[in-house]
């Protein structure tokens, strides 16, 4: 079967490359795409990175991988977006659109006739995610965040569902294997959810990383999610997983609520307990000192590393282990 998305085509056995617009508005990109069409049939599987910007090893990951699929080795379908969302991968360095300052990961599926960043959202779930039996979208900690690795993925309710979404996630051989307790609200693959489509999020690396032990490891799992899901036969040089994934359960995110700059008490790794302090932004001009506390118990996944932040700018999030 023919693998079309938009003018890019590659038929049975093919791989195609090229760049389609997205409009958005005030101004069009250009969405960079690799299809790799297998020699048998399999499933349909979509693969973004670069949704934002500073996060640089999904970026390198997808497009090493596009060069190393190839077609007669593939069952089904592969879709890889290695730059999902370029205004703010070659326009800024955080996860907002210098566009209009809307971070793309809480406005999933978007809106054909919102703003550029509703209308980015809606377009690559429009074109890419739309139809595909699973989804994996790739982040990493940005230039301004320490993160342990992690994969995401959600509870939906839909027991079927919920299965694949698990069984997906511990594909990865990630050790903390993190869930959501809804598919409500913007994320990539919550959105995904909603529509019955099996997704996760695989965030790998840290404060903007490019090392290519850490693009290697992020790779190793994309080929262990592509066996997972029958497009390849099990790969033979693949590192060994060291630790058996682990489910947890978010329990809580802190944001800031002043404008200032931030000085944690308590980092990525730290055990935090509900109402501790984990940090204070100081004012910059007259030094008022704001606490922060932790909203609840738990392990520290990830923590702002950047001095200067704004109201809503998430500081820090927590989860637990789940029996």
């Amino acid at each position: 079967m023919t693998l079309t998305i938009g003018t890019l085509r590659a038929e049975p056995g093919r791989k195609t490359r090229g760049v389609l617009p997205a409009d958005l508005g005030t101004t069009t990109v250009e969405v960079p795409l690799i299809l790799v069409n297998g020699a048998r049939p399999g499933p349909r599987v979509v693969i973004t990175g670069g949704v934002h910007g500073g996060e640089f090893i999904g970026v390198d990951a997808t497009t090493r991988l596009a060069g190393l699929l190839e077609p007669e080795e593939i069952a089904g379908q592969v879709i890889i977006c290695p730059v999902a969302n370029p205004a703010a991968v070659y326009g800024g360095r955080l996860n907002i659109s210098p566009l209009d300052g809307v971070n793309i990961n809480r406005v999933f599926p978007g809106d054909p006739d919102g703003g550029p960043t509703d209308r980015m959202a809606a377009w690559l779930f429009a074109h890419l995610v739309d139809g595909a039996d699973a989804y994996v979208d790739l982040h990493s900690g940005g230039i301004d965040q320490h993160l342990l690795d992690f994969v995401g993925y959600r509870r939906t309710g839909d027991a079927e569902l919920d299965a694949k979404n698990k069984a997906l996630a511990h594909a990865v051989g990630y050790e903390l294997v993190i869930f959501g307790t809804s598919p409500e609200g913007g994320n990539s693959h919550a959105a995904a959810n909603r529509q019955g489509i099996p997704a996760i999020l695989v965030e790998t690396g840290q404060l903007g990383d490019r090392n290519p032990d850490t693009v290697r490891r992020l790779l190793d799992a994309l080929h262990r999610i592509l066996h997972h899901l029958g497009v390849i036969e099990a790969p033979q040089h693949l590192a060994p997983v060291t630790a058996r994934p682990r489910d947890w359960m978010w329990t809580g995110e802190v944001e800031s609520t002043a404008t200032g700059l931030w000085y944690p008490d308590a980092v990525t790794g730290d055990e935090v307990t509900e109402g501790q302090t984990i940090g204070r932004v100081i004012d910059p001009v007259d030094g008022t000192e704001l606490k922060v506390s932790a909203v609840s118990s738990g392990t520290i996944i990830y923590h702002m590393n950047g001095l200067t932040v704004r109201p809503g700018t998430h500081l820090a999030a927590i989860a637990t282990p789940h029996n």
